[in-house]
């Protein structure tokens, strides 16, 4: 079984997006995050081409690598990913997720991520169907449904992921698959009600849960573990 999912009754993995974390002091701010319980980190590494915002490349990701044991995720959000693969696994993440937009070979990309060892994972924007990652699900360990157009942290929920991560709930049923399916963008107390009941297996969440006065309680609203989560 793939490593996302092996958690009791198939937990929700709590993701905070290291985007909205304190840069002035980002080693105790993960040891806050890993204190409240969080089950990996979410690097958001954007090149100011793909999307229209630069934030940090494998140098920051190795800083953090020295700073946490947490399994990191590096979200390349960068026209070239297949070009940086080895520079960020040299640097420690143990996943690397590309974007099915992006201006590399999907296939051979996911191929190459795996020869060096990391998890696989393919990420969608909002605008982009379905149909431009289904050949491959076979092939990666996670899709991840973007709900915010990617460059910015703080962006209101696109409901229309909703639906994309039903139809992968499905899929994976019907191809016996193990890919985990992830949502990134606008997740919150109310949102990430949506999105378990879709099926989600991460939830990313940035803004809303590092600005939360009790991180600890944050987690818990957003696996649902809460008395009164909604659903």
């Amino acid at each position: 079984m793939n490593w996302w999912l092996r958690r009791p009754e198939h937990r929700v993995a709590v993701a905070p997006s290291l985007l909205a974390a304190d840069f002035t002091d980002l080693r105790a701010d993960i040891a806050a995050m890993d204190a409240a319980g969080v089950d990996l980190l979410h690097l958001d590494v954007m090149d100011g081409h793909f999307v229209p915002n630069l934030t940090f490349g494998p140098f920051i990701c190795a800083a953090i690598r020295r700073a946490s044991g947490l399994f990191l995720d590096a979200h390349l959000m960068i026209t070239h990913p297949q070009r940086y693969l080895r520079a960020f696994a040299d640097a420690g993440v143990d996943a690397i997720t590309v974007h099915a937009e992006a201006d590399s070979p999907l296939p051979e990309t996911v191929a190459a991520i795996a020869a060096l060892g990391l998890r696989r994972g393919v990420s969608l924007n909002p605008g982009t169907p379905l149909a431009a990652v289904e050949p491959i699900l076979d092939q990666v360990d996670l899709v991840l449904v973007m709900t915010v157009e990617p460059g910015f942290g703080g962006q209101a929920f696109d409901a229309r992921g909703v639906e994309k991560v039903r139809r992968l709930a499905e899929l994976r049923r019907q191809r016996q698959a193990a890919f985990a399916i992830s949502v990134d963008g606008g997740i919150n107390r109310e949102t990430a009600v949506v999105c378990r009941q879709a099926g989600a297996d991460i939830l990313v969440s940035g803004s809303w849960f590092c600005r939360h006065a009790d991180r600890r309680e944050a987690a818990a609203v957003l696996r649902g573990t809460d008395h009164g989560a909604g659903d």
